[in-house]
């Protein structure tokens, strides 16, 4: 279900914002600096307990705040308000969920599922490898409900492999304790992510194939270690050279997942405006097996969609999202971009932020 109602103090440079968004498509319009992409921050923050743009959550905070707070409601019936408060002088995220607080950050993830796209989003084809693992990761969060646990423990046992990697001594016994806990949580996350891959694989080249046809693209998965041995041996075999590094050298932390155009590494052939396709291709593609899957919806963040774009493909990125009838907030700075490129039918609510003499930002609704 799409959120109804948001309500932001203490955001950036942002004045307090509080407004009623569309069900669909929501554009932002405003000059450099007004506070357009710090409203998308806003909503990363809603639900992800995290910005985007930092990773101090006191630079979110405006510099003569106390603190930051970040509102929505979910529509439905009944509707579900849900909230984030962060003081600047405490570490600690305070979350509410349903008028409750609440202390995981998985139920504020599970409660609104974002994709952003913007600038940083292109790490998934030049970045390293934690980029590619955290998207995957994300996508078999929301649709394998042991996912999250498998993931705590197998963690929990390579921090335990490692310490004793780097004691001086280390004890036989406890290290084969926590091996076998690794190997165990591994192998499962691994079952998990592969049953991912084998179902997002074909949605995805369907959605590529809608935006820039490449037929010699490819994804494939690579768990972290040689599929042709077993992770216990591995581990057993490596002690040495692991012990000489002071950290595990295979598992499922060194998991990724290769995009090639041919044989070669996609960032490495395609332009920037054919990245950036591909890279919206493998968001929208993980909102629509999400919607599949489990019945709900992404909503999208899109920092200046038309940057990188032609008319063409912007019209049919516009198109794959009035297709998908998600909730969209969509920022740029020219409003003629796009304004022109939704169907009559398609639900439309812009919106514009002024920037003041101040440097501070106000929204605006725009008729």
């Amino acid at each position: 279900m799409p959120l109804d109602h948001l309500v932001f103090h203490g955001l950036r440079n942002l004045q307090p914002v509080d407004f009623k968004p569309g069900s669909q498509i929501n554009l932002i319009t405003g000059e450099n600096g007004s506070g357009k992409t710090s409203l998308l921050e806003g909503l990363h923050v809603l639900g992800m307990g995290r910005s985007f743009r930092s990773r101090n959550m006191r630079h979110v905070i405006t510099h003569d705040g106390d603190e930051l707070m970040v509102h929505g409601r979910i529509a439905g019936d009944p509707a579900v308000p849900f909230g984030v408060r962060r003081r600047r002088h405490d570490d600690e995220l305070e979350i509410r969920l349903g008028g409750e607080r609440v202390s995981r950050l998985s139920r504020l993830v599970e409660t609104l599922p974002l994709q952003l796209i913007n600038p940083d989003a292109f790490r998934l084809l030049e970045g390293s490898p934690a980029g590619r693992r955290e998207f995957l990761d994300w996508g078999v969060f929301h649709v394998k409900h042991d996912f999250l646990g498998a993931w705590q423990r197998a963690r929990r046992a390579l921090k335990h492999r490692n310490a004793l990697l780097r004691h001086g001594r280390m004890d036989p016994d406890s290290l084969v304790v926590w091996e076998r806990e690794l190997v165990h949580w591994s192998e499962r996350i691994d079952e998990m992510r592969s049953a991912w891959m084998h179902a997002f694989l074909p949605v995805f080249e369907e959605t590529l194939n809608g935006l820039l046809p490449l037929k010699d693209l490819q994804l494939r998965y690579s768990r972290g270690w040689d599929r042709r041995k077993s992770l216990s041996d591995l581990l057993r075999q490596g002690r040495d050279v692991d012990r000489q590094m002071g950290f595990t050298q295979q598992g499922p932390q060194r998991a990724d997942m290769a995009i090639k155009l041919g044989k070669r590494p996609a960032v490495e052939v395609l332009s920037r405006g054919q990245q950036k396709l591909v890279v919206s291709a493998l968001k929208l593609a993980q909102g629509r097996l999400l919607e599949a899957s489990t019945g709900r919806r992404c909503v999208y963040l899109i920092d200046d969609l038309p940057a990188e774009l032609d008319d063409s493909h912007r019209r049919l990125f516009c198109r794959w999202l009035e297709n998908m009838r998600c909730q969209v907030f969509i920022t740029t700075i020219d409003q003629d971009a796009l304004a022109d490129l939704w169907q009559a039918e398609t639900p439309v609510e812009m919106f514009h932020v002024k920037r003041s003499a101040s440097g501070s930002g106000t929204l605006l609704p725009l008729e």
